[in-house]
């Protein structure tokens, strides 16, 4: 069966951009790829037709050993400010295939993530192990299933080799999919290491691609960078509804599309505290869950200062015009939490008292070392005794206060129940049931737990009898949770 009749419908408009920004790069064979897990309800949103035992002849591609019809492989060039320093990058690791275009018109970035060396390695391998591969996998299927925008993950194959970290560990590649792989760190390479003109050309293609609808007149670079600040708002409001924290939110890992991408050291809060740090390298707390919403600003800080130049000849004027922008994205950041936060509580309107009703609850969750998640619910099912502040005068007081809100709506409590329902997940991917996932599927080739986990967390706000076992909290531990960024 040739590659068309697969479903292969590449057109890629990166490469017919400036050569600043990539190279020509083909991923490096591998000894005996093997498909381990595989996105079937995202293969045939992509186009892809599978039909009984053809998936395999997907695997060659899986792995970087065929490149299909169409495809034109390159390496991204970029920078990005790694905790807080800027860095010369790229894609060390990833080669991006090139642009599928979906059977409604969407394009997508076909990227094999662990494809060997390219010119961006830095004297790394260029690979990736199976553990971490796997981790993004689940943790950006969670995410699909949550609502919240994302890569998504097609595919892992093992490689037949083993990869040198601390130990030898088993060799994989994911086929990652995404809106585009355009970072704030595409940006600051362009201004550090090329020109005016491409620039110019960087942004015209982030405007056609991902924000047609920008009026092509008068400023609308300005008004991209409006839009982007908007959409990181939005995105990083959603990751601090549901305990999300990415773990690394270098300017590199932050793209313009709005999508979360690069799942390292990520996972998501058990109890809440704001200044939750699951890095193991994120040592002084930069990226913790509470300062997520800043780190964003700071992000698109950086990448106003690269648009400098296109917003007016007068810097002076440029400069007032980002500040604007950006004052801009704490309004929107503000608004996308509360009104999340409302609907997590049930209001289905705005009222002066509700920002002090939700700090209570938040004071309240951090003081009794409350679950994040399993408050919500609880407060969605009305199951209050099953919360372990219960009992106190505290929690008390303040469920009155809430109850009487919600009797202020004109809302039923069927209409109440529902909005709860749909913004506070019965689930998630809790951290001790992810490692049980990769303890069976790396230590023992057992990929039915993680399966299985797959399964419930696709529809997380269902509520259904299935997801019970999956709302408990491990056992308790001295040892804090810790992870790492797999490269």
């Amino acid at each position: 069966m040739n590659e068309k009749s697969l479903g292969w419908n590449f057109d890629n408009s990166y490469v017919r951009l400036s050569e600043t920004l990539y190279t020509k790069q083909e991923p490096t064979p591998v000894q005996s790829p093997r498909l381990r897990t595989f996105n079937k309800s995202l293969s045939e949103s992509l186009g892809l037709e599978i039909k009984g035992d053809n998936i395999e002849e997907l695997v060659p591609v899986f792995s970087g050993n065929k490149i299909p019809e169409g495809a034109e492989p390159i390496s991204q060039a970029y920078a990005g400010h790694q905790f807080g320093h800027f860095t010369m990058l790229g894609d060390g690791r990833a080669v991006l295939l090139g642009e599928q275009i979906t059977p409604e018109g969407e394009r997508l970035d076909i990227q094999l993530k662990g494809a060997g060396q390219t010119p961006y390695s830095r004297g790394g391998d260029g690979r990736a192990t199976l553990g971490p591969m796997l981790r993004e996998y689940i943790i950006s299927e969670a995410m699909h299933g949550l609502g919240i925008p994302t890569s998504r993950s097609l595919a892992v194959v093992t490689t037949g080799e083993m990869v040198r970290r601390e130990t030898a560990l088993p060799g994989a590649v994911l086929t990652r999919v995404a809106a585009s792989h355009l970072r704030v760190g595409t940006f600051e390479y362009v201004v550090r290491y090329g020109s005016i003109e491409e620039l110019k050309q960087l942004a015209d293609y982030a405007i056609e691609r991902h924000f047609s609808d920008i009026e092509l007149g008068e400023n609308h670079y300005l008004l991209l960078f409006q839009e982007v600040c908007r959409r990181q708002a939005s995105l990083i409001a959603k990751w601090q509804l549901v305990g999300f924290i990415h773990g690394v939110m270098n300017t590199d890992n932050m793209t313009i599309s709005g999508e979360t991408i690069d799942y390292g050291p990520c996972a998501f809060m058990n109890e809440f505290d704001p200044a939750t740090v699951f890095s193991s390298i994120d040592q002084q707390g930069r990226y913790a869950y509470g300062n997520q919403p800043a780190i964003g600003q700071w992000n698109l800080t950086r990448l106003a200062e690269t648009l400098i130049p296109l917003l007016d000849e007068d810097q002076d004027k440029a400069v007032e015009l980002v500040k604007a922008a950006l004052n801009g994205y704490a309004d929107d950041y503000n608004h996308y939490w509360r009104s999340g936060m409302r609907a997590k509580l049930g209001l289905f309107n705005e009222k002066e008292e509700d920002k002090q009703l939700i700090e209570d609850l938040l004071g309240l969750m951090k003081e009794h070392e409350a679950d994040f998640t399993n408050t919500f619910r609880a407060l969605t099912l009305d199951d209050f005794e099953s919360m372990d502040m219960y009992n106190e005068d505290k929690f008390k007081s303040w469920l009155k206060k809430w109850q009487e809100r919600l009797s202020r709506q004109s809302q039923s409590s069927e209409d109440i129940k529902e909005l709860m329902q749909k913004n506070n997940p019965s689930i998630i991917p809790r951290n001790h049931r992810v490692e049980e996932a990769l303890e069976a599927a790396v230590g023992n080739d057992d990929y039915s737990v993680m399966n299985q986990l797959l399964s419930v967390l696709s529809n997380p706000y269902d509520y259904t009898p299935e997801q019970e076992e999956y709302t408990k909290l491990p056992e308790p531990s001295t040892i804090p949770y810790q992870t790492y960024c797999g490269t």
